[in-house]
């Protein structure tokens, strides 16, 4: 029941937040969001492991189109909404980066459409973002980048029962090796 409590309050509060076990806590209203894009500038080289490629490629980069199917508005109807899929906060928290926070933290190249994006798992990147911030891990944690030791217990902030697609515990292992995005050992 405690477990349930807790992924409860997890699964409302963000799929931004840092996973249990990771050294530091991420300041929700401080950080900018700049979308998928401007990450992508630099992650999408060779050299940078084609991560942008990756996410294009990743059901990630699908999650909110998923919200303007007639299946999803009607998931969404089902369950006493009376907004679209697209636009109700309950889907949108976990199908999308950013849309629970001050239009103010907003860059002008974030799209929604992108759905689950990089600043999803990795902090808002606004602050974070500059090469020289990037370059120094501590630096770059310090201006709101996120790792996550413990995907099991972060990936299920969206992955749990309380989504009406659920379909037991996801096999965690299985679903990193279809998303993972590793910066070859060379390039750091």
């Amino acid at each position: 029941m405690f477990n349930k409590i807790i992924m409860s309050i997890l699964f409302m509060a963000t799929p931004l937040i840092w996973a249990a076990g990771d050294s530091t806590k991420a300041d929700m209203g401080k950080h900018g969001f700049v979308g998928a894009d401007v990450c992508g500038m630099c992650h999408k080289s060779e050299k940078q492991g084609k991560q942008l490629d990756i996410w294009k490629a990743s059901m990630h980069a699908q999650a909110y189109k998923t919200l303007e199917s007639d299946e999803a508005n009607k998931i969404a109807k089902d369950k006493g909404f009376t907004t679209p899929a697209a636009k109700t906060e309950a889907c949108l928290k976990c199908h999308t980066s950013g849309s629970n926070v001050d239009a103010s933290l907003i860059g002008p190249k974030y799209k929604v459409e992108d759905g689950v994006q990089c600043e999803t798992c990795h902090g808002a990147g606004a602050d974070y973002k500059n090469m020289k911030v990037m370059k120094d891990k501590t630096l770059a944690a310090q201006n709101g980048l996120q790792m996550h030791d413990d995907l099991k217990t972060f990936c299920v902030t969206c992955h749990n029962s309380d989504s009406p697609t659920y379909k037991g515990a996801p096999d965690v292992t299985a679903m990193w090796d279809k998303i993972k995005h590793p910066i070859p050992a060379e390039a750091k």
